[in-house]
């Protein structure tokens, strides 16, 4: 980890992972699902609103290329939880995008993916959220980061990286780096 440029002085920023360790991390990934789940046959890939969408689109477009033009094309949708969530009474909660899942669930085997799994709520919100369209097969989880501090019983599938953090440290995921913001006291 390096500290970054353009830090203010109350906050640290770290270089987590470079773009090469996020095109990795993507590639290890896209083949974990593959071997999982024996082949492409009924797997849904889901990006959850905001930070998933992209990962999703680049964890498709992995798998698309691993397996090549022989299979089908991978069935990517979006799904927005924010109305699913359980903190609705604790702050004002406006829907974050549209939710597209091209296909009726049932019998699927979808996979989740999100850009940082911290407390698991985000993730229960998906879970309710998705009975909406379907009743899968099965319900997998993709994360790029894993910060731990679960407050609910989830754990993912598929890990780019574990990260620890502390409670008040802030992760940002893009398809370019991953940087760990910490708060520092003078």
């Amino acid at each position: 980890m390096k500290n970054l440029e353009g830090s203010s002085p109350s906050t640290q920023r770290v270089s987590v992972l470079g773009q090469a360790d996020v095109n990795r991390a993507i590639t290890r990934i896209a083949h974990e699902i593959i071997e999982r789940n024996r082949g492409l046959e009924g797997v849904v890939i889901i990006g959850l609103q905001r930070g998933g969408v992209w990962l999703a689109d680049r964890l498709a477009a992995a798998i698309n290329h691993i397996e090549g033009e022989s299979a089908h094309p991978l069935v990517t949708g979006y799904l927005d939880v924010s109305l699913f969530r359980d903190d609705i009474s604790l702050r004002p909660v406006t829907p974050l995008s549209v939710t597209d899942i091209p296909i009726d669930l049932d019998g699927s085997k979808v996979v989740l993916v999100d850009d940082v799994l911290f407390t698991g709520r985000t993730v229960r919100a998906a879970l309710d959220a998705l009975n909406q369209y379907g009743r899968p097969a099965s319900v997998q989880l993709a994360v790029m980061i894993d910060r731990g501090h679960r407050e609910l019983p989830i754990r993912p599938d598929y890990v780019g990286k574990n990260l620890p953090t502390g409670r008040d440290e802030d992760v940002h995921v893009t398809s370019e780096a991953v940087t760990l913001e910490r708060r520092v006291t003078q």
